[in-house]
């Protein structure tokens, strides 16, 4: 818990001083009086004076403010007015109320590169065995299919490129990203039964994701394909005592080779045929051939029926499978800046096309996340380690640079729009519209602030 509380407090608050200090350095730059850098709201818990502006820390963590010298908010000296924001250029007001967001997107370049430079821990993109009449499945992908490359089905030549999958969050990224577009992925695959094995048999096959409707798509995404997660050997890691397996006489260590008669691909193969020993309410007793010591055991386990949210499941009460391989992903110097801006971009254009169908209904509000998903992976990727904390960090920063360019009038992207409207016409919005706009943008983050946080509540007791 103090974990998840200080990883949130410490992301909240390097987007929060990122954010405001891109506002800051663009309004020094062009000779703008800054009178205070704050971050939070509410009362005022610390605060220093350096020079003509005053930095302050406040009670409420959630956002911050740089307050500058502003002829529409206070009297200025007639000897300060030319460094007052409302009587700079046009151009230099648009520099300094985009700056905010650049800082978060610049950031996310520079944390997403040092990820790519350190190298990460991720799960190879080696398969189970698909769900039986999946996409993942129809399309011919098997137990022990490893993933070595992607591209888009269809794409032009120069689009279409195969582009080498590192890892499973890699394939992920890339699925999310295809069925969003409403395109197919062509897959290049080996087949690999061990660790050690060197893979053999590459070939070639489509996966049809644009059948997936963009409201389906989530975190979740995989599952709809039929991906059961990475390959893992049908092996009993451990059993639990006085369980059904412990009292049948299964050890760690064994490789089921057979369970009622059927061979189980992998792991998640195997736990399948477990679960479907329950008919009519009752479990039904499995017979398993075991590999032990490079003998066969033959065993019967009677499984025992366990509540699983609201659903009654068949257990043997053991972990099965083997521990996932494991494949370090780092990228060199050049290669690794470049992946940071093309993965900034990728995450930023995934969110406005995320935003967009949320907006218009064919993607579920479900996706909108508020502080308490934020802090509960602020917490959950710390424990993993810096690198993967990075990694979030990046991620949320992005998320903050596209929120904050959305054209909401309490937003930066809001106050751009307002630019936008005097570039094209010659004269500002006039200060009745700009109160009418003002109370509309509250009213809309309120609504959206109070989704996100529905969104959050409804996770953790699980309604979603």
């Amino acid at each position: 818990m103090l974990m998840t509380v200080l990883s949130f407090l410490l992301t909240i608050g390097v987007l929060v001083v990122i954010h405001e200090y891109g506002h800051y350095r663009a309004a020094v730059a062009c000779d703008v009086k800054v009178l205070r850098f704050s971050v939070g709201f509410g009362r005022v818990l610390w605060r220093r004076q350096r020079g003509e502006t005053e930095f302050v820390v406040s009670a409420l963590p959630f956002g911050g403010y740089v307050r500058m010298l502003d002829e529409r908010e206070s009297p200025v000296p007639a000897q300060e007015r030319d460094r007052a924001f409302n009587r700079k250029p046009l151009r230099q007001r648009v520099f300094i109320v985009a700056a905010g967001p650049a800082a978060n997107l610049l950031l996310a370049i520079a944390l997403y590169a040092a990820v790519n430079w350190s190298g990460v821990q991720e799960l190879r993109p080696w398969l189970s065995a698909p769900q039986p009449g999946s996409l993942a499945e129809h399309a011919g992908l098997q137990s022990g299919d490893e993933v070595l490359a992607a591209r888009i089905a269809g794409a032009a030549p120069e689009d279409g490129e195969w582009q080498a999958v590192r890892s499973l969050t890699d394939l992920q990224w890339r699925f999310t990203r295809a069925a969003l577009r409403g395109e197919d992925l062509q897959l290049q695959v080996h087949a690999r039964l061990r660790e050690d094995d060197p893979g053999r048999g590459v070939r070639q096959l489509a996966l049809p994701l644009s059948r997936i409707p963009a409201s389906e798509v989530d975190g979740k995404l995989l599952d709809r394909v039929g991906l059961t997660g990475p390959y893992a050997e049908p092996l009993v890691d451990d059993v639990v005592a006085a369980g059904p397996a412990a009292r049948a006489g299964l050890m760690k260590g064994d490789r089921v080779l057979r369970i009622n008669g059927q061979v189980p691909r992998d792991a998640a193969e195997l736990r399948r045929l477990i679960r479907s020993s329950l008919k009519g309410g009752q479990a039904q007793p499995l017979a398993l051939d075991v590999e032990r010591a490079g003998r066969t055991v033959n065993v019967v386990v009677q499984p025992v029926i366990k509540d699983v949210q609201g659903q009654k499941v068949a257990r043997i009460e053991a972990a099965l499978g083997a521990m996932p391989s494991i494949v370090e992903v780092r990228y060199g110097l050049v290669e690794g800046l470049g992946m940071a801006l093309e993965k900034t971009w990728d995450t930023a254009v995934l969110s406005l096309n995320m935003l967009g169908k949320m907006l218009i209904g064919e993607a579920s509000i479900k996706n909108l996340s508020g502080p308490l998903t934020i802090a509960d992976y602020a917490g959950k990727s710390a424990s993993l380690g810096w690198v993967h904390y990075l990694g979030f960090l990046a991620l949320v920063s992005v998320s903050l640079g596209v929120l904050n360019l959305l054209p909401l009038p309490v937003l930066d992207g809001g106050h751009l729009m307002y630019y936008l409207f005097e570039g094209v016409t010659g004269r500002p919005v006039s200060d009745l519209w700009l109160e009418r706009l003002q109370r509309g943008g509250v009213a809309i983050m309120l609504a959206m602030m109070s989704l996100a946080l529905y969104n959050d509540l409804a996770r953790l007791i699980g309604a979603h």
